[in-house]
């Protein structure tokens, strides 16, 4: 193997290919970037047993003098590529277990894994995969795996479960405390879909997207889900198990209903949270609605304090008044995922789960359990 590329094209491949990269295994070879060397072509693969990534480079700047493949410890690799001098790179084996990298007024050598231990990854596309627009499916990841459960005794609860049916696709995330649900429309001509997705591995995908390409393919087995996108391959496992029924726990009616600017109310919990009784992670206040159309959002502390915060309504509220009592964390999580200035926040009851939406954000429901007090 030896070719030279762009020292820029190299390292921007590197830092997607990175992000399969396993750090705790018993095995070293998931440690390891797998170089795929053809005539015209450069192929990257990592893999740490939750997700994989494939990248094609055909960039002019490659140029091939001789093919092969290599297994490169990846964390040294991706740091010596991004610290080295030089527009150009040159990478070539000598001694067959030792990579050569030389750029600028470098002259490096890295010892290499073995090759032949690494697992052979298929990445499984089909013929009808399903076409997002990358901005959408950017914007269903945001508003919905912040709610996915950090326990593992429910590990289908970690996931993200993303339906299509008909001409509707729904992601729905729930920790059992917090329900995120988000609908959007889709051809008709789709095939049906139900998979759960790990939340974790949408977190990367996130973070792919952001390169601003027009569309993302979705590819689906049932074994794994992988999304392409431009260059890159991006495939993750899915979870096992059935995602627990949903649709009956947000509530169709709402007697009481309350339109906030989004910031004021956000701005009026957060300083609230500061003096609550719990912990930061737990911090629980108060929201009551008075007789004069009044909001209060409270917060009390024997120890420390008393905090009351007005909220003016944007409008005239509809209904009884009400005292409810929440976790301010979840509530300012279920806020940070609107694009209105202006949000409903809807009541059924004092002990009732209630939900949030957003004028601007249509499809996007986000249903939070209150808490008890006394």
């Amino acid at each position: 193997m030896n070719f030279t590329i762009s020292k820029e094209v190299l390292l921007n491949n590197l830092l997607v290919a990175q992000k399969a990269l396993s750090t705790k295994t018993p095995a070293p070879y998931l440690q390891g970037i797998k170089l795929e060397i053809y005539q015209n072509e450069l192929i990257m693969i990592t893999s740490n047993s939750d997700i994989s990534i494939k990248l094609s480079l055909k960039d002019e700047s490659l140029h091939v003098e001789a093919v092969g493949e290599v297994l490169i410890p990846g964390k040294y690799f991706v740091e010596l590529i991004r610290k080295l001098d030089g527009e150009v790179i040159s990478l070539s084996v000598v001694d067959d277990n030792v990579l050569k990298i030389v750029a600028g007024k470098s002259d490096i050598t890295l010892n290499m894994l073995n090759v032949e231990d690494y697992p052979h990854i298929d990445f499984m596309m089909n013929d009808n995969p399903i076409k997002i627009e990358s901005k959408v499916m950017k914007s269903i990841i945001k508003q919905t795996t912040f709610a996915t459960s950090a326990i593992e005794n429910r590990p289908i609860l970690t996931g993200v479960n993303i339906r299509v049916d008909g001409e509707r696709l729904v992601a729905i995330a729930t920790d059992s405390f917090r329900l995120s649900q988000k609908v959007i429309d889709v051809p008709t001509n789709l095939d049906n879909m139900n998979v759960v997705i790990p939340g974790r591995s949408l977190d990367e995908l996130i973070k792919i997207l952001e390169l601003n390409l027009e569309e993302v393919l979705i590819h689906l087995n049932h074994k794994s889900i992988l999304f392409e996108y431009g260059n890159i391959l991006f495939q993750s496992r899915l979870l096992d198990g059935n995602f627990p029924e949903t649709s009956r726990l947000i509530p169709v009616e709402f007697p009481i209903v309350i339109k906030f600017n989004k910031n004021d109310l956000f701005v009026a919990i957060d300083r609230a949270a500061l003096l609550s009784s719990r912990e930061t992670s737990a911090s629980i206040v108060k929201l009551y609605l008075r007789n004069d159309n009044g909001v209060e959002i409270t917060s009390n502390s024997p120890e420390i304090g008393k905090v009351v915060e007005e909220v003016q309504p944007v409008e005239k509220p509809i209904g009884v008044p009400i005292r409810i009592a929440f976790s301010s964390k979840y509530f300012l999580d279920a806020l940070k995922t609107f694009n209105s200035d202006q949000v409903y926040v809807k009541f059924t009851g004092e002990i009732r789960p209630f939900v949030i939406e957003g004028e601007l954000d249509p499809g996007l429901v986000q249903l939070i359990l209150p808490v008890r007090t006394e």
